[in-house]
């Protein structure tokens, strides 16, 4: 079905920037200050080393990507079935890497970044904007936090809060995407290519 061969590729095409933003977001989030000086001493953010929107929300949905954009261009009844049934596979791959780095992204935006801090016991590394147990303590609404917790690495509250925004907005919509496109290529998997084929015989038979 044209239709579903044009969607196909609408899709695989709007995933590229997402999957890029993806990527960028998570790369800047292990560069603090733009150095890699905080990375090699581990004091990174936890949920940015697990690099999801490196390979999860990045280069698996690039793949993921051009698959769509290929089979797109196929052609033949049996050729065509076979590839939407790929796709739907693609599809389910696609949604679960991206509900996966889309949930490490949300937990790393509440639980604050990984920083130096001054404690009872002096400037100490760890996670001082996490929520306490009893739910309390979440900083994102309390801006006042952002710039007068963290010590070092400069900025990173802004920095986090920004990038895991970034990726978490990614991958919402990659999921909306992917959901589209399981629909889609299930209809394609159903009916073939050759309702197309009947449709536009059917309209040249209506102008006759």
């Amino acid at each position: 079905m044209m239709c579903v061969s044009r969607c196909l590729y609408c899709v695989g095409l709007a995933l590229i920037p997402l999957a890029i933003i993806s990527i960028l977001s998570n790369v800047l989030l292990l560069l603090p200050e733009l150095t890699v000086h905080f990375l090699l001493e581990g004091h990174v953010t936890r949920e940015a080393t697990w690099a999801t929107g490196l390979w999860g929300s990045g280069v698996l949905v690039l793949v993921v990507a051009r698959s769509f954009i290929t089979s797109s261009r196929t052609r033949g009844c049996c050729t065509f079935r076979r590839q939407m049934f790929c796709q739907v596979l693609y599809s389910g791959v696609c949604l679960g890497v991206s509900g996966l780095s889309g949930l490490v992204s949300l937990t790393g935006l509440v639980r604050g970044p990984r920083c130096l801090y001054n404690s009872s016991s002096g400037p100490t590394w760890g996670v001082p904007l996490k929520p306490r147990m009893d739910g309390t303590g979440v900083y994102l609404h309390n801006r006042s936090l952002w710039s007068q917790v963290c010590l070092r690495p400069s900025g990173v509250v802004l920095w986090n809060l920004v990038l895991f925004s970034l990726m978490a907005g990614c991958c919402a919509l990659q999921l909306i995407l992917c959901g589209l496109n399981v629909l889609n290529t299930l209809t394609g998997l159903l009916l073939g290519p050759g309702a197309a084929r009947r449709e536009q015989e059917a309209a040249r038979s209506s102008k006759k």
